[in-house]
């Protein structure tokens, strides 16, 4: 049973409404800065190497400090944490306003920023995620996981970067201003949460564990159980795709498909659609499917995603594709962050959730290398086939090892 169990239902629709705004804000705040900062590196320097260097400095800390905050959140209240997060957050975007109106941001700035918010973005994404078993009853989690996700897709991909660029062209000043005051709102909210969010610590006569202890225990848990690690060895293989398809897409769009700026846009926009749609009919498709045929289905959207550019330069075909690959993308997040919710201890919640955003975070950078040195020496299609052939197998090994019984029993 999970601490969240314990909850009426009203105080669980509730929490999920909090957590929905939360997301919401802070997924605006997110779009937005990401947009912001690389346009604030551009006006700053030419040099492509250091603006892709400040692009990094937001999620190279998924690779540095994740899993070592995977075990703060295992040991203090997530709420807190998240508030923590909220204001390294408006610290390093406060301390940009007041240069940016008082005479304009170096370089140096750009880069201490990106990094303060980048690991307040990894302690706030664990955080969040070992929350919701204790916020939410486990009968309604589906669906609060699905309006996060929803929200994640609305604020980061849609109006997240479109509200930043228009900003930017109102001013710098205003920009980073509004991105100061969403991310306050987010943490407001976190005021009506309902609840307790600190996870069980060990019992009193247990030995002290260290840091790196409690690192390695998190990733032996994970190891051991067939299914999680299955989940993450078939995330690490999507993860690679994805970073290869969005690194190399935008070349392929050009030379191959020969699109301009706003056939490749529709191309891009069908992505996001389909992430979309996913997270507003994932309770259907798993009534009508069952939630491992959904999960599933992103093994094979994946696949078609990365496959189709090999073998067409068809606008209409290689979004299909996207679309797919983005409706399968939400399914398998939804009912994944589910299943882990009610499979994993809630004491060992942030230990899971860094890891397995590591291996994601840490493949799609492999991946968009990769793909890069098999386009120079074999074509551009040559590299999206290798990239689909390395996916296929990932729903074999899923069937195998991830029953029914695993993703649905209650």
């Amino acid at each position: 049973m999970t601490p969240g169990d314990g909850l009426p239902a009203g105080r669980g629709r509730r929490n999920t409404a909090v957590l929905v705004g939360f997301t919401a804000a802070t997924n605006l705040a997110d779009g937005m800065m990401k947009m912001a900062l690389p346009l604030l590196a551009v006006e700053l320097i030419g040099s492509p190497a250091q603006v892709t260097a400040v692009s990094l400095t937001l999620t190279l800390p998924w690779l540095l400090v994740a899993l070592h905050i995977g075990v703060l959140v295992d040991r203090f209240d997530r709420r807190r944490l998240l508030w923590a997060a909220s204001g390294m957050r408006l610290g390093a975007m406060g301390w940009l306003t007041v240069f940016a109106v008082n005479g304009g941001v170096t370089l140096v700035q750009l880069f201490t920023a990106g990094g303060i918010l980048g690991v307040a973005g990894v302690l706030a994404s664990t955080s969040a995620s070992a929350l919701v078993p204790a916020a939410v009853p486990e009968a309604g989690r589906e669906r609060a996981n699905a309006w996060i996700v929803g929200a994640e897709t609305v604020g980061q991909e849609f109006a997240g970067p479109f509200v930043g660029g228009l900003l930017l062209a109102a001013g710098t000043g205003i920009a980073l201003g509004l991105i100061n005051a969403s991310y306050a709102l987010a943490a407001l909210t976190l005021l009506l949460l309902v609840g307790r969010f600190r996870a069980d610590g060990p019992a009193p006569d247990t030995p002290p564990i260290s840091v790196n202890g409690r690192i390695a225990e998190g990733l032996r848990f994970l190891w051991r159980d067939d299914v999680l690690r299955t989940l993450s060895l078939v995330v690490a293989v999507l993860a690679a795709a994805w970073g290869a398809w969005v690194a190399l897409m935008p070349l392929y769009a050009k030379r191959a498909m020969e699109l301009g700026p706003q056939q490749y846009g529709l191309v891009l926009g069908a992505l996001d659609v389909g992430g979309l749609v996913g997270a507003v009919t994932v309770t259907w498709v798993n009534r009508l499917l069952g939630a491992r045929w959904a999960m599933f289905a992103d093994l094979i959207g994946t696949t078609a995603m990365v496959a189709l550019p090999a073998l067409t330069t068809s606008i209409w075909v290689v979004t299909a594709g996207v679309f797919i690959g983005g409706l399968g993308s939400t399914l398998w997040t939804v009912n994944t962050r589910t299943l882990i919710q009610r499979k994993v201890p809630d004491e060992m919640l942030g230990r899971y959730s860094a890891a397995t955003r590591l291996f994601n975070f840490g493949a799609m950078p492999l991946g968009a290398a990769l793909v890069g040195l098999l386009a120079e020496l074999g074509g551009m299609r040559l590299a999206f086939a290798v990239f689909a052939v390395a996916t296929a197998p990932t729903p074999v090994l899923f069937l195998k090892n991830v029953t029914r019984s695993a993703v649905e029993s209650r």
